[in-house]
C-alpha cells in the first residue's frame, strides 16, 4: 500500500549524507520523521538542485527547460507511491503543472492541496558552504533555494496522504508560475473544473508560521493593486533657470495626486473603494494574536530610532492585514544623484503598491485609482496610469465542525498547545482563484515557513522538525475530513 521507511532508498546526495542527520532519531520517532529521513530528502534536495526560476525572471523558461525538469522531477517521484498517479499537464505557451490524484469515496467532494515548484531568483550573499542549487543541512534545517518556498508542499501531501487513516478522493496541484503571480493557474482551472469535480476542501501550503510551537492557520490574505503613475509636463527637459517658475515640476504635481489617495501625515489610504468593515471575528483574532505575540515589527531592521506607526499592537495587525496600505515601490524620470544636473524634468514616474484588504474588488479599485488621479489635473498636465497587476483578497469562511475539531485534535496530539490564527499582509493568489471557483469549499491555509526561513533571500531553509509536525497535521486534516 505504501513505501515505508525500511523500504525507501537511503542514498542521499553528499552534502546531506555528510549530516549524520542524528536529531532525528534522537528528537522525532514517528513514522512521517523517519519517511521524510529516507524517502523524501533524498529526492527534495534533487528537486532543490533544479534551478527552476519562476517565469517573471527568467524569460528563456522554456527554452531553459528548468520548470518542466522540477515538474517531472516531482512527477516521478510521486508515482512511485502506491495509491497515487501524477502527470505533468503543460497547455500550448503555458508554464507545466503536475496534478497527482489519490483515489478516494467521493461521497465527502474533492480534497485540493495546492503548492508550487518554481522559485525566486537566486541571489547572492549566501553563508559559507551554502548556495541556492545545493541542499544541505544544518542544525535541523535544510538549506537551499525552493526548500521552504515551497518545494516541501508537495512531498508532505504525499506522505499526509500515505499516513492519513481515511481521505476522500484527492487532488494535489503543484503549479510553475506562483512567483509570478500564478498567470496560468486560471487557464488550468477552467481545463481541469471536469476532473477536479465538487470541492469540499482546498488545503494551501504556501503561508507561514509565526512561531514553530504551534499549528498556524492563516485566516486571510491581501489583495494587490499597483500600477504606475507617470505625470508629464514637457515634451524635452529644460535647464532648470529658464523653466523653474513657469513650467510647474512634474514632482510636485505628482505629490499633489498622491495626497487625494492618501493621508501623507497617517498613512491611510482614502479611497472608499480599497476600504472594508473590519469583522468582529477578525478583530478579536487580532486582540488574542498581540498578547500570543506583543512586540509587532520589533525585530524588522529599523534604521536608527525608526519607530513603528503605532505603539499598539492590535492597529499594527489590522493596518497589516485589514487595511489598505500605500508603497512607493519603483520610480522613473530622476537621474542618479551622482548624475542630477540643473535640469526641470519632463516626467515624472511612480510605481504604487496598495495593498488592500479582503473583500475590495481590485478591478474596481483600479479604476477608482485611474478616475481619481487623471480627474481635474493640476495645471492640466498629463496623467498616465498603467501596468497594473490586480490581486484579490481573500477571508476564510466559517469553519466547519469537523473542522474545528481537526484543528483542536492536531494542537493536542501533535504540538501540545493551542494553536493560532494570523491574518497575513501579503498576497497567495491562487487561494483567491480557488475561493472564487468553490465558493462553499472549507480551506485550510498553513505552511511549515517560518518568520527565520528567509523564503526569498539568501540562506533560504526549512525548518525540518516543523515541516515534520505540519506532515502529521495534515494528516489529520484529511481524516477529519473524510469521515466529516
Amino acid at each position: 500500500m505504501k513505501r515505508t521507511a525500511a523500504e525507501a532508498p537511503v542514498d542521499l546526495p553528499f552534502q546531506l549524507r555528510n549530516d549524520p542527520l542524528s536529531y532525528l532519531e534522537e528528537h522525532d520517532v514517528t513514522e512521517v520523521a523517519q519517511l521524510w529521513k529516507s524517502d523524501v530528502l533524498p529526492s527534495l534536495a534533487g528537486l532543490i538542485e533544479i534551478p527552476a526560476i519562476s517565469p517573471a525572471y527568467d524569460p528563456s523558461w522554456s527554452e531553459n527547460g528548468h520548470l518542466l525538469r522540477a515538474a517531472e522531477h516531482m512527477r516521478d517521484w510521486i508515482n512511485e507511491h502506491d495509491g497515487l498517479i501524477a502527470e505533468v499537464i503543460a497547455l500550448p505557451g503555458r508554464t507545466p503543472l503536475v496534478l497527482a490524484e489519490a483515489a478516494g469515496p467521493r461521497d465527502r467532494g474533492t480534497v485540493v492541496i495546492y503548492g508550487h515548484l518554481d522559485k525566486q531568483p537566486p541571489l547572492g550573499g549566501w553563508s559559507s558552504g551554502l548556495g541556492p542549487w545545493t541542499a544541505v543541512i544544518r542544525d535541523g534545517r535544510l538549506y537551499g533555494r525552493g526548500a521552504a518556498d515551497n518545494g516541501y508542499a508537495g512531498y508532505a501531501a504525499v506522505l499526509a496522504l500515505v499516513e492519513s487513516t481515511a481521505h476522500a478522493r484527492t487532488v494535489l496541484i503543484l503549479e510553475t508560475g506562483e512567483e509570478s503571480g500564478s498567470p496560468d493557474l486560471e487557464p488550468y482551472l477552467t481545463e481541469l473544473a471536469d476532473r477536479l469535480g465538487d470541492v469540499t476542501l482546498i488545503v494551501g501550503l504556501d503561508s507561514a508560521s509565526l512561531d514553530y510551537d504551534r499549528m498556524w492557520l492563516t485566516t486571510s490574505l491581501r489583495g494587490v493593486v499597483q500600477a504606475s503613475v507617470t505625470v508629464r509636463v514637457l515634451d524635452t527637459p529644460l535647464h532648470s533657470g529658464v523653466g523653474s517658475g513657469i513650467v510647474p515640476s512634474s514632482f510636485r504635481i505628482i505629490r499633489q495626486l498622491l495626497d487625494r489617495v492618501e493621508n501623507s501625515r497617517t498613512g491611510a489610504v482614502t479611497i472608499p473603494e480599497m476600504n472594508v468593515s473590519i469583522p468582529a471575528t477578525r478583530l478579536d483574532e487580532a486582540r488574542i494574536l498581540a498578547t500570543l505575540r506583543p512586540g509587532v515589527g520589533a525585530s524588522f531592521p529599523r534604521a536608527a530610532a525608526t519607530r513603528r506607526v503605532s505603539d499598539n499592537d492590535v492597529e499594527l495587525l489590522l493596518n497589516n492585514t485589514w487595511r489598505p496600505t500605500l508603497s512607493i515601490v519603483g520610480a522613473a524620470g530622476m537621474p542618479d544623484p551622482a548624475a542630477a544636473g540643473a535640469v526641470l524634468r519632463a516626467e515624472t514616474t511612480l510605481v504604487l503598491s496598495f495593498r488592500t484588504p479582503p473583500g475590495v474588488d481590485a478591478a474596481a479599485a483600479g479604476d477608482a485609482l485611474t478616475e481619481i488621479l487623471t480627474t481635474d489635473v493640476p495645471y492640466g498636465a498629463v496623467v498616465e496610469v498603467a501596468n497594473f497587476m490586480l490581486m484579490d483578497g481573500w477571508a476564510a469562511p466559517r469553519q466547519a465542525s469537523w473542522l474545528t475539531s481537526a484543528l483542536t485534535d492536531i494542537s493536542e496530539r501533535v504540538f501540545g498547545r493551542p494553536g493560532g490564527a494570523v491574518g497575513m499582509g501579503g498576497s497567495i493568489p491562487p487561494i483567491a482563484m480557488l475561493a472564487r471557483r468553490y465558493p462553499l469549499a472549507q480551506f485550510v491555509v498553513t505552511g511549515a515557513v517560518g518568520l527565520d526561513s528567509n523564503m526569498h533571500g539568501p540562506d533560504e531553509s526549512l525548518n525540518l522538525a516543523h515541516a515534520f509536525r505540519v506532515t502529521d497535521a495534515l494528516a489529520i486534516v484529511l481524516t477529519a475530513h473524510a469521515k466529516g
